[in-house]
């Protein structure tokens, strides 16, 4: 196999489209993989949507037709180049969307797929010398009105675009969260391959641990040089045409223990080497067979990685299936349950090469009917896993600007957060393997949605045609990752049929369900039996029940936020919450970079163009209503806002975990931003954690102590439903016993009443004790706390909102000692101070910081450090809009 890479330098050029469009039907330069957005704001020939109020300025890009465009040279029929091969495939990895190629003005296909990729022989096209390729994308904004209209009209959506007729990135059109940069272009890699005989068209390892030996089946699809047509339409799926009878040709699958770059390996041992070879080297002999395997035998030397294990098996009508066994295998662990140790997978068949890695794990979904309803609880290894999730979208709106680094940066802003899985939504993409590798390193779980979100979904050939072949590719690509644990079939589109109005205005039209009950769960039981199906979510795993009840399956909670204020998530007793969110604003810099309403204001137009939600700004003040004081300044009004995000999120995570082992998890809205917007996000676009980071670090921490009210459901003062608990919730993987202590404490230190209590829970479970009233009922709520101390955490529960508590506006003292990447900040209180932060980006950009949110008592300090910025000034980190607390909020 050889590859002509054609990445780099192209040209991009307006074919047709809206007036503004004709200043640019001059060609610039263009880079691919990108974006045509990429490519314009490159050139300077666009202002950066981003800023101010330049998304409508921009919008005429999604309603233009783009041509990309670029010359390469090809050697002659003879001699030693890439033209000496049988074969020559034109491959492109990612086309965005609607797409026309053209070799040498010769139409070679149209595309109809973002989430594909696609293989095309080109070979009798291509020609000595110079050669064109000629890449035009309709416009994407008038493809999917137009495409809606030749079919029926549009069918239900959400936002203002019909996106639900392109298989294309949802939110690239814009959600309640993110702008609205309908893009088009040359996404990923594309380049030709040349190669003869036979190359490894897919490779799907699947793992299974039976007792304490690891199982790897390997199924491989192989493709001969002399078949024809375009293989991306057999991804995934058997037999594949062109090999049956050509004798000797076998599938060679290795495995090797994974050694990580510092030279040990995953798990510190090796396997035994033994080969076999397959039982007949022709396809007919071979037949008799359907699997080939090697056994390792009990004991690895100790040379780490040194040797291997060796399964040879004959392909057959273009498949082979390859089983390898491995006594004493290391087991794969979630993030916090153990180790990840990965094993390196090489298939060879001819000359071609694949290669990837597994873990070795089970993972099952248990939702069988209990006296409670349903659960909704993940298994790895018959382990009972409690999820600390966070939802994923696409982390930026220009998706080739997503580099490896910054998936690196997001996956670390999960696990530092106490995260243990994230889920890819179903507005968004496939994610690239940078994101999938990473959560197998580091333990991270991976919950896939298919691509179908909040919207109907045509099932009728013009759309379905494409759907199969892109699930069948994904399922096939993601399968080796140990991280991937459950396949989801849909964002939301089940409860909109039953409770958003879709059925009446359907009117018989197909709108996804056959994907959901029939298409997905059929693809995956084929190709990928090792993981458990969802058909939505959410969903209750009963016909007879509306897909969001609480008692059944998952939930997503919206009626908080939307219209309740955030003490209703206490009125939820849900058994897996799978979405939940509450909104506040990016970081100051971030904000400012992009807003600049002359006085910023959180109704001034530029900051509306940065709050997509519907009546954002009003549920923002809503939400902060009867919990912090009314906000006099924009500076107050952004703390506030963050504040009272930090505040409602971890009101609700701490009591669906008090609801430990009957609620099994939770996925907050959402970890990351896709541009500078006031969202749900726990990052924001610029890489600035929010205050409702640390209140997810500290509401997810594997041991939490939290203060709940004794009666089920009840969020009111103490006293009013039998008083308060303190409950230890367990998602560590060892059992915990501690004794804890509990305190009443006045705001200038005096311990007024104290006790301590025995608590014991198993792993994936819970301990409570119950208050007595000399705890759990405090002399003057607004002016003492209970601090709950043990288990190796401690809580500081507060009686009475900030609003009403008598909280100092100046309690505390600060010292800055300068460093040579920026500064240690020390604070003091001289009395109780509530959520200490230190926000450093007000004084550069690029200043981070290792804490925020921190509960004071009279006389402690807290030690911040400040990185990423030599030379800060130290004295403007204790200003007072840097150094901030919920105090500071008083008039």
């Amino acid at each position: 196999m050889e590859r002509t890479t054609l990445d780099g330098t192209w040209t991009v050029e307006a074919v047709h489209g809206p007036a503004q469009a004709d200043a640019h039907r001059e060609p610039v330069a263009a880079i691919v993989p990108g974006c045509v957005h990429t490519d314009l704001l490159r050139a300077g020939r666009i202002p950066d949507p981003f800023d101010g109020d330049n998304e409508a300025a921009t919008q005429w890009i999604g309603d233009t037709v783009w041509r990309y465009r670029r010359t390469f040279a090809w050697s002659g029929e003879t001699g030693t180049g890439p033209t000496t091969h049988a074969r020559h495939d034109l491959v492109a990895e990612g086309l965005d969307t609607l797409a026309t190629i053209e070799l040498n003005g010769i139409v070679v296909a149209t595309t109809a797929n973002q989430h594909r990729a696609y293989r095309f022989p080109v070979g009798h096209l291509l020609r000595p010398g110079t050669n064109e390729l000629v890449i035009t994308f309709d416009a994407p904004v008038p493809a999917a009105e137009r495409l809606s209209a030749l079919h029926g009209g549009e069918l239900p959506h959400v936002n203002h675009h019909p996106y639900n007729a392109l298989r294309k990135n949802a939110s690239n059109f814009g959600w309640d969260w993110g702008i609205d940069v309908a893009t088009s272009g040359i996404w990923k890699s594309i380049g030709i391959e040349s190669w003869s005989g036979a190359r490894i068209a897919a490779v799907r390892p699947l793992v299974d641990v039976d007792g304490t030996t690891g199982v790897l089946t390997a199924h491989v699809d192989v493709e001969s040089a002399g078949s024809t047509g375009a293989f991306s339409q057999h991804i995934g799926s058997a037999p594949v045409a062109g090999v049956s009878g050509r004798a000797g040709l076998e599938a060679r699958v290795t495995l090797t223990p994974h050694v990580t770059p510092g030279g040990a390996d995953g798990h510190g041992a090796a396997l035994a080497e033994q080969s076999t070879s397959a039982p007949g080297a022709s396809g007919t002999e071979a037949a008799a067979t359907s699997v080939g395997s090697g056994t390792v035998p009990p004991g690895r030397p100790s040379a780490p990685g040194a040797t291997s294990v060796t399964s040879v098996r004959a392909v057959v009508d273009g498949t082979a299936v390859v089983r390898l066994e491995v006594p004493d295998v290391a087991v794969w662990w979630p993030r916090g349950e153990g180790d990840q140790p990965l094993y390196d997978v090489r298939v060879e068949v001819g000359d071609d090469v694949w290669t990837g890695r597994v873990g070795f794990r089970t993972v099952t979904l248990d939702t069988a009917a209990d006296a409670g309803g349903a659960p909704f609880l993940l298994r790895v290894n018959d382990r009972p896993v409690i999820v600390r999730g966070a939802n994923w979208i696409p982390d930026h709106a220009y998706l080739t600007e997503m580099t490896p680094e910054r998936y690196a940066d997001r996956i670390d802003d999960a696990i530092e957060a106490n995260v243990n899985l994230l889920r890819i939504w179903g507005g968004g993409i496939y994610e690239s393997d940078d994101l999938y590798d990473r959560c197998d390193e580091l333990g991270v779980l991976v919950w896939q949605d298919f691509l179908f979100a909040c919207a109907a979904y045509a099932e009728e050939p013009w759309l379905a045609d494409e759907v199969e072949p892109e699930v069948r590719e994904a399922v096939t690509r993601l399968s080796p990752h140990p991280s991937l644990v459950v396949w989801n079939g849909n964002n939301e589109n089940l409860v909109a049929y039953a409770e958003w109005g879709w059925r009446p205005s359907l009117v018989g039209r197909t709108w996804g369900n056959g994907y959901y009950r029939s298409l997905l769960p059929s693809i995956v039981a084929e190709l990928d039996p090792t993981r458990p199906y969802t058909p939505g979510s959410p969903f209750s795993f009963d016909e007879y029940l509306t897909p969001n009840d609480e008692r059944n399956g998952s939930v997503h909670i919206w009626d908080v936020w939307n219209r309740l204020d955030y003490r209703a998530y206490a009125d939820w007793n849900p058994r897996f919450v799978a979405e939940f969110g509450f909104q506040g604003p990016p970081a100051w810099s971030t904000l400012t970079a992009v807003v600049h309403d002359e006085p910023l204001d959180p109704d001034g137009h530029e900051m509306l163009v940065h709050q997509k939600a519907d009546q954002g700004n009003r549920k923002l003040a809503d939400g902060m209503r009867g919990h912090l004081p009314t906000p006099t300044s924009i500076e107050d009004w952004h703390f506030a806002a963050q504040l009272n995000q930090a505040h409602a999120i971890r009101f609700g995570m701490e009591w669906f975990r008090s609801r430990t082992p009957d609620n099994t998890g939770m996925i907050v809205w959402q970890l990351n931003d896709d541009w500078p917007v006031v969202s749900w996000a726990l990052v924001d676009h610029a890489g600035i954690r929010k205050p409702v980071w640390y209140a997810v670090r500290q509401a997810y921490q594997p041991v939490l102590l939290t203060v709940q009210p004794s009666a089920a459901g009840a969020a009111g003062a103490a006293g009013a439903a039998g008083g308060f608990d303190v409950v230890l919730v367990n998602a560590s993987g060892a059992p915990v016993a501690d004794e804890v202590t509990v305190a009443r404490v006045a705001f200038d230190g005096t311990v007024l009443d104290s006790s301590s209590f025995s608590l014991a829970a198993a792993p994936a479970d819970a301990d409570r004790v119950s208050l007595p009233a000399s705890l759990a009922v405090p002399g003057d709520a607004g002016s003492e706390v209970l601090v709950v101390t043990g288990a190796g955490t401690r809580t500081v529960f507060d009686f009475a909102e900030a609003v009403d508590q008598v909280l100092a506006r100046s309690p505390l003292s600060a010292s800055v000692t300068a460093t040579d990447d920026g500064a240690v900040v020390m604070v003091t209180a001289t009395s109780y101070t509530r959520d200490v932060s230190l926000f450093p980006d007000r004084v550069d950009p690029a200043a981070r910081v290792d804490d925020g949110l921190v509960s004071l008592l009279a006389g402690e300090s807290v030690t911040f450090t400040v990185t990423g910025v030599p030379g800060i000034d130290p004295e403007a980190l204790v200003g007072p809009l840097v150094l901030r607390h919920a105090g500071s909020l008083l008039p």
